[in-house]
Formats: structure tokens, sequence, C-alpha cells
């Protein structure tokens, strides 16, 4: 399992993707029918969401997480 840290940045990196490419999306699907228009958006929209909760989630068990614990960890 990787690190807490590494997982928080992998969401972090996730969902400034989905954030950044939304434009692009209504462009890539602007060819498409109003209702599969509807059902891509829809689409990025949970999954955009669904990684804001993970976000926060992962924040919230990282946070109790000291980087200076001296504590032995197992290796790799």
């Amino acid at each position: 399992m990787l690190p807490i840290e590494a997982r928080i940045d992998r969401a972090q990196r996730l969902l400034r993707m989905l954030e950044q490419e939304a434009p692009l999306l209504a462009l890539r699907v602007s060819e498409l029918t109003p209702e599969r228009q509807q059902s891509a958006k829809s689409y990025v929209a949970h999954l955009t969401e669904q990684a804001r909760i993970e976000l926060e989630s992962l924040i919230e068990q990282g946070s109790w997480f000291d980087p200076n614990d001296p504590t032995p960890q197992p290796a790799d």
C-alpha cells in the first residue's frame, strides 16, 4: 500500500486534472446528442465529487500522521 502522502498527492492531481479539463470536455462532447452530452458531463461531475470526498478523507486520515515520528516503519 502507498504511503498516505502519496495517496493524497495522487488524489490532488486527479482532482486538478478533472477541474482543468472541464472546458475541454464541453468541446469533446459537443458533437454528441444532448442526452449523451449530459450523461458525460454528469459522469465527470460525479467522478470529481468522489475525488473530492476521497481527498478529504485522506487528508483527515493523514492529519494524525506525524512525519517526524521516530517509530520504525515496515520496509517496502
